[in-house]
């Protein structure tokens, strides 16, 4: 019994030390997620949006869809992704009530355009870790940031068109800041 005891331990050591043979994967010179960048590269956080400069910016966007006849929900967040202020255009279906306040926590949350991560998921398999990154991500165009004075004090997101109107819903609201 012994015996048997000792061999099942060794067998459980080598088991064990050899076990980081089997985990290690070689880097892939195709991936671009293999390449360090020197410094970190993004906009910083400003202080929230307030409720004035959030209903100027969502009424920039409205009116932007107006003009083109788009019916739409438009959402502006702070930086943590808190709603500040939402309107819906009527016509505008009731799934986009939920999707334009996702693009601007999105937006806001990661510090990019919501676009940025639609463009990712179309380049394969070296971005299919992106779902992973939680449920603020959302890999359709119409979120953007909201930046004054090169700080991110909220986000703006549309929805109810194609991606490309959405975009441009929500890029008619975050001009009205600058």
């Amino acid at each position: 019994m012994r015996r048997l005891m000792m061999m099942a331990g060794a067998l459980g050591v080598v088991l064990v030390m050899s076990s980081g043979a089997f985990a290690q994967v070689p880097p892939d010179p195709n991936n671009p997620n293999e390449k360090v960048p020197e410094k970190a590269n993004f906009l910083p956080y400003g202080a929230p949006i307030s409720l004035a400069e959030a209903k100027k910016a969502a009424a920039a966007a409205i009116d932007e869809a107006t003009k083109r006849g788009w019916p739409m929900c438009v959402a502006v967040v702070s930086p943590s992704g808190q709603l500040v202020y939402f309107e819906k255009m009527d016509d505008c279906q009731y799934a986009s009530i939920d999707i334009s306040q996702h693009k601007a926590r999105a937006a806001a949350r990661f510090r990019r355009p919501t676009v940025v991560f639609e463009r990712l998921l179309g380049k394969g398999d070296f971005f299919a870790y992106l779902p992973t990154l939680g449920d603020a991500l959302i890999g359709s165009r119409g979120g953007n940031p909201l930046v004054v004075n090169g700080k991110i004090v909220g986000a703006i997101g549309a929805s109810n068109g194609t991606g490309s109107q959405d975009d441009t819903i929500s890029l008619a609201g975050a001009a009205a800041l600058k």
